[in-house]
């Protein structure tokens, strides 16, 4: 039991790693997994422990290896991740992270947004299923949301034009799309799902931008006609989601903007097979 918790724990997320193969990952001779922990910030370090805890307790063979993720000011003087962290990766393959904290406005990039560019950590998943015995608002609910996760808004990219002034660029690209669209599809496949909804604004705000992110769904939707697949407006989705859930099965997100839906970081490569993230966020004060 312990051993199919910790695979539901860790989510796959790169497009050559499903849940199913888990097993592939690095091991030790002795059979024990070996997973790299970033403890993270505020209460990363405290809830880093208690899942610790619950694994030793519960007899899941795992061994952590704990990476602090400080940024290092290299030559250039620029803040950039420690080496040890990609070390710790390309070993383990598989990595926990805490919640890390963010400067707002100054200081070094997100931390978040800078692992998932450094190990293309382009899919964020995110299962929601309703637990037999817990009770809940919904039941029977079991979707899943993949959204992409290094384009859009999460681009990065500003700049101030004159004082008082500054333009933020929502960056996509055919490329990432097509990605992060097989991935769903794959995904949909590899987990017997039934359907895939492409969620999006191309009705309004993004035209291009989401346009061509739905463009690149639909020629995905072409190539897998046995998943049916539909198209729905965000602001349709938030309202559905909130009325009936169980309507959905996955959905592909481009982003996942203006504070209407929030889900984590995580993600997955070729590099790093899985990267999993705490569900609560950094908590600044425990009363």
């Amino acid at each position: 039991m312990a051993s199919r918790l910790l695979r539901k724990a860790i989510v796959c997320f790169s497009e050559k790693v499903t849940p199913q193969s888990l097993s592939s990952c690095r091991q030790m001779s002795s059979g024990v997994q070996q997973i790299t922990m970033i403890p993270g910030d505020g209460i990363g370090p405290e809830i880093s422990q208690s899942v610790k805890d619950i694994f030793s307790a519960s007899g899941v063979p795992v061994e952590w290896e704990d990476v602090d993720v400080t940024p290092v000011k290299g030559p250039d003087g620029n803040f950039r991740l420690p080496q040890k962290i990609f070390d710790s990766m390309s070993r383990t393959k598989v990595g926990l992270k805490g919640p890390l904290a963010t400067p707002i406005g100054k200081g070094h990039q997100s931390l978040n947004l800078a692992l998932r560019k450094a190990f293309t950590l382009y899919a964020n998943v995110r299962p929601c299923k309703s637990i037999e015995g817990f009770k809940t608002p919904y039941n029977n609910v079991d979707l899943v949301t993949i959204r992409e996760n290094t384009e859009g808004e999460y681009s990065g990219i500003e700049h101030i034009i004159v004082d008082g002034v500054v333009q933020s660029i929502k960056l996509i690209t055919e490329e990432a799309s097509m990605r992060v669209a097989e991935y769903a599809f794959k995904y949909a496949h590899d987990n017997n799902r039934d359907s895939v909804t492409a969620v999006h604004k191309a009705n309004i705000m993004y035209r291009m931008s989401d346009g061509l992110f739905l463009k690149c769904c639909r020629h995905v939707a072409e190539k897998n006609p046995d998943m049916k697949f539909r198209e729905m407006y965000l602001d349709t989705v938030c309202l559905n989601m909130v009325q009936d859930p169980t309507q959905f099965d996955v959905s592909a997100f481009e982003v996942i903007r203006e504070g209407k839906v929030l889900t984590g970081d995580l993600g997955g490569s070729s590099k790093c097979s899985e990267l999993t993230q705490e569900i609560c966020r950094k908590v600044q004060e425990l009363a």
